[in-house]
C-alpha cells in the first residue's frame, strides 16, 4: 500500500543459490562409486581450462553501492492527473475496448449514462462520461455528475470507525454491548411458533466489534422482505432518515438476530450501526464527523449525505428499466433534505473524482496529498479478511470480508481477473470501485441504475476489459 521498496542489488555471489548434487539431479546415484571422476557425469574441468574460462567473463563489479531508484526511473507524482495510458503500463488500444463497451451500453439503453475513471500509479489513464442525467431530458451525464453511491458510503464509515480505532476508543474482540448497552440481551430468531409469533432464544454470547465490522454479527437488513428478521426491520421503519439514530438502536434492540453472532455472514445493517458508534464514540454527528476528518482533508467537496441546492443540476437520476422501458425511478427521497439520522450504511453522495481521492488515499496506505488519516498497517487491516472459517462458508466463493470491504481471497475460485487482495464494494443503484494493491491500480464506475443483476453485468464486463489492457 505504502511507496514500493527499492531493488536491492547484491553481488552474484551474495545472492545466488547455492543446491546440491542431489537437490538438481535427483535421479542421479548417489554412491561412493557413482560419483568418482571416472563415473560420475559431472567430471571436473582442467585447470587450465577453468583459467580460460574464468578470463572469458566480464568483469564484475564487486560490492557497489545499490543505485537509488530515483536514479533508474524518475519517481512518479501521484497527483491524480491525466497521463497518456502507454505511460502507466496501459495498451491504449486495447484501453478503447472498455470506453466503447461502456458507451455501447448507454447507446443500447441499457442504462442511462456511465462516468468511469481508471487510475494507475497515481495517475488517470481513462476517465470518460456517456449518456444523460435524466433520460426525460436533453441533460449529458458529466465527469463532475453527482451520484446516490448507497452501499459505497460503507468504507468511508469503516475508515471513520478505523480513526477513531487507531485513537484507542475499541478494540476488534470488544462486546459491542460495551459501546451499546441495548445490545447486552440480543435475541436470535429460530423459526415460529405454532400460533405464528417468532421463536426466540437468547444468543449464546454477546457480538464482538469484529463481527460488527464484517457482517458476522447476525444482524438482519431491509434487502430481502421474504425474510422475518428483515421484514421486523422493513416494518419498524429502522433506517429512517428524519428520526436520529438513536432511534434506530433502540428499535433494533428488539428485533432478534437472523443467526448467533460468529455463526453466518450475511449482508447487514451493520455499518448503519457503525455511523451510529461514530456519533458516540467521537462525540460528533456523523456528517460532521466525516466532513472535518475525511472529507474536507481529502478534497471531496462534492460529497455529502444531501445535494444543496446549488448543486442540483448535477445530480443523476436513478433509472429502472432498458430499452423502451428505460424510465426515472420517482420513488427517491429529497436529496436536498438534510438528514436527522444520515445513514453509514448507504446514504452519501458523491463523484467520481471525489470517490477517486477517497480510493487513492487508501491505495496509498492512509494518506493523500501529505494528509494521512491512517497508518500503512490500519489500512492493510482493512483489506484482509477477518471473516473465521465456519461463517467464510456462507460468502461467495474465493471472498472474505474485511473492515467494510470485500476481499479476494482466492481470484480462480471467485472467476475474477483481479489478483488476491483485491478488495471493492459497490452500491445498489450501480455504483462501483476496485482497489488493486498489486497492480498499483483502481477503478472507479458511476451509474443509477436499479437492477441488480444488469449491475453485476456491468461491474464483470470492467473488470475484464480493464485487466486486459494492462501489458506491463
Amino acid at each position: 500500500m505504502s511507496d514500493h521498496p527499492s531493488v536491492l542489488f547484491k553481488p552474484y555471489f551474495e545472492r545466488a543459490p547455492v543446491y546440491t548434487l542431489a537437490e538438481t539431479h535427483p535421479a542421479l546415484p548417489t554412491s561412493e562409486y557413482d560419483r568418482s571422476p571416472m563415473t560420475s557425469p559431472f567430471r571436473p574441468l582442467p585447470a587450465v581450462a577453468l583459467a580460460l574460462f574464468a578470463a572469458s567473463l566480464p568483469p564484475i563489479a564487486w560490492a557497489q553501492p545499490a543505485p537509488s531508484p530515483n536514479s533508474i526511473a524518475p519517481k512518479r507524482t501521484r497527483d491524480l492527473a491525466s497521463a497518456p495510458p502507454e505511460s502507466l503500463g496501459l495498451s491504449p488500444d486495447r484501453l478503447a475496448r472498455l470506453n466503447s463497451a461502456m458507451k455501447r451500453l448507454v447507446d443500447e439503453k441499457q442504462v442511462a449514462g456511465l462516468v468511469t475513471l481508471l487510475v494507475r500509479h497515481g495517475k488517470i489513464a481513462s476517465f470518460q462520461s456517456h449518456g444523460q442525467l435524466d433520460v426525460r431530458r436533453p441533460s449529458p451525464l458529466h465527469k463532475d455528475s453527482i451520484f446516490r453511491i448507497y452501499s459505497m458510503t460503507k468504507p468511508v464509515t469503516g475508515v471513520a470507525m478505523m480513526m477513531l480505532f487507531e485513537e484507542g476508543k475499541w478494540q476488534l474482540n470488544d462486546p459491542v454491548s460495551r459501546y451499546i448497552p441495548e445490545f447486552a440481551r440480543l435475541q436470535v430468531y429460530t423459526g415460529k411458533n405454532p400460533d405464528g409469533t417468532p421463536k426466540l432464544e437468547p444468543a449464546p454470547r454477546p457480538m464482538t466489534m469484529r463481527e460488527l465490522m464484517t457482517h458476522t454479527g447476525g444482524l438482519g437488513y431491509v434487502l430481502n422482505p421474504a425474510s422475518p428478521v428483515d421484514r421486523m426491520i422493513i416494518d419498524a421503519k429502522l433506517l429512517n432518515a428524519n428520526a436520529p439514530l438513536q432511534t434506530m438502536i433502540d428499535g433494533l434492540a428488539k428485533v432478534p438476530l437472523l443467526a448467533p453472532p460468529g455463526t453466518r455472514w450475511s449482508y447487514s445493517i451493520a455499518v448503519d450501526v457503525q455511523g451510529y458508534l461514530v456519533e458516540k464514540l467521537s462525540g460528533q454527528p456523523l456528517a460532521g464527523f466525516a466532513r472535518q476528518r475525511i472529507f474536507a482533508p481529502l478534497g471531496m467537496t462534492d460529497t455529502a449525505f444531501y445535494v444543496p441546492k446549488e448543486k442540483l443540476s448535477r445530480l443523476a437520476q436513478v433509472h429502472t428499466g432498458a430499452g423502451p422501458t428505460l424510465a426515472v425511478d420517482e420513488n427517491r427521497p429529497d436529496p436536498t433534505v438534510i438528514p436527522l439520522g444520515p445513514s453509514g450504511g448507504g446514504g452519501l453522495f458523491s463523484t467520481a473524482m471525489d470517490y477517486a481521492r477517497f480510493c487513492e488515499m487508501l491505495l496509498r496506505g492512509g494518506q493523500f496529498n501529505g494528509t494521512r488519516l491512517l497508518a500503512p498497517r490500519t489500512v492493510e487491516m482493512m483489506r484482509t479478511n477477518h471473516v473465521n472459517p465456519d461463517p467464510l462458508k456462507t460468502m461467495p466463493p474465493g471472498t472474505g470480508w474485511g473492515m467494510d470491504f470485500q476481499v479476494v481471497t482466492d481470484a480462480a475460485a471467485a472467476g475474477t481477473p483481479v489478483p488476491n487482495g483485491t478488495y471493492s464494494w459497490w452500491g445498489i443503484a450501480g455504483t462501483w470501485f476496485w482497489i488493486d494493491p498489486v497492480n498499483d491500480i483502481f477503478f472507479i464506475g458511476m451509474v443509477q441504475h436499479q437492477n441488480l443483476d444488469a449491475s453485476r453485468s456491468i461491474h464483470a464486463l470492467s473488470r475484464s476489459l480493464v485487466y486486459q489492457a494492462i501489458v506491463d
